[in-house]
């Protein structure tokens, strides 16, 4: 008895440093989210450095360090509109320990074009919805309008003359625009850019007549008086520039509940543990709501949301849904050629 004793003490001080779990004589019982973490995070951030995800995700991240006692790595997978990033996060084991910032492209607009390698429902985790920022439609100023419904007008009385930019073929901003097309009636002319600071370019230049553009980078510009802000794409008014009305204001009949925002939903990969949802959902939640983050987050033009792991799976597929619908009625399939 002794010398098994001995042996099991050897075996103890072989394997505690590095950290594997064990309790002689029965079972290990503890519950994955009252150990976790117990180790650096991973979180994918779909996009380049320097984004509105990059910052989000950043921000985020270093909070949930500080609160989780582990190190959260940032780790950037630009490329197909968030599809690389995705499938990377859906093959990942579901323990916690990769976690995915989901967008608009990565898990409504792709999935609706048919060009993502992964199931943008079944094959993920929710676990809350973190943030939106609002896009902006914005003109050039030697354009003469100077309401949406203006322009609106202009693109049904001369179907085809009004040109816009996005940032792609089958980008948000794309089908944004193919959304009030469909709402309204409209005829407008795509002009395809290879991301969105091109098109921004464009439009600066007069080259086109109006985009949709997101609130922060389009902004400083409307502000210099190089741009006209002609409508919000959020249900409600931004309070970064709340004089500027919604599309859905704009014209209540046809464009009650248009809403294309930018979002970010928290995502794991599917199957992950109830206990470390609930965790991971609990602490995210309450680094959104530290005022000092609100606060770094809202001068950027970011709207605070948090919810509930289920609202952020529900969310999801309302997006997806409705880009599946938009996609369908105009007949996009791929990209040309394609």
């Amino acid at each position: 008895m002794k010398t098994m004793a001995c042996r099991r003490y050897v075996i103890m001080a072989t394997l505690l440093p590095f950290g594997v779990p064990f309790a002689w004589g029965q079972t290990p019982s503890a519950a994955p989210g009252q150990t976790y973490p117990a180790r650096p995070i991973r979180l994918i951030i779909p996009l380049p450095p320097g984004g509105g995800a990059d910052f989000i995700g950043r921000a985020v991240g270093q909070q949930l360090s500080d609160q989780l006692g582990r190190p959260v790595i940032i780790d950037n997978r630009g490329g197909a509109s968030g599809a690389i990033a995705g499938e990377i996060a859906a093959r990942a084991a579901p323990d916690g320990y990769t976690l995915f910032l989901a967008y608009a492209a990565s898990h409504g607009i792709n999935p609706a074009l048919g060009k993502v390698p992964y199931e943008p429902l079944k094959d993920f985790s929710a676990i809350t919805y973190m943030a939106q920022s609002q896009n902006i439609i914005s003109a050039h100023p030697s354009f003469a309008v100077n309401s949406l419904m203006e322009l609106v007008s202009a693109a049904r009385a001369k179907p085809g003359k009004i040109v816009y930019a996005s940032a792609g073929f089958g980008s948000a901003t794309h089908l944004s625009t193919v959304l009030l097309a469909q709402m309204t009636g409209a005829n407008f002319t795509h002009v395809p850019h290879k991301g969105a600071g091109p098109a921004l370019i464009d439009l600066l230049g007069g080259h086109v007549q109006f985009a949709f553009a997101s609130l922060p980078a389009a902004l400083p510009h409307t502000r210099a008086g190089k741009l006209k802000a002609l409508a919000v794409s959020g249900l409600k008014r931004s309070p970064i520039v709340p004089e500027v009305p919604t599309v859905a204001e704009s014209d209540p009949a046809r464009l009650d509940g248009f809403e294309t925002n930018q979002w970010y939903v928290l995502l794991g990969p599917a199957k992950l543990p109830a206990a470390i949802v609930q965790r991971l959902n609990s602490e995210t939640n309450k680094a959104l709501n530290i005022p000092e983050m609100r606060a770094k987050l809202e001068r950027q033009g970011v709207e605070i949301e948090g919810s509930t792991p289920e609202a952020a799976h529900d969310f999801i597929r309302r997006e997806l849904a409705k880009w599946v619908k938009v996609v369908a009625a105009a007949g996009i399939k791929s990209e040309p050629g394609r």
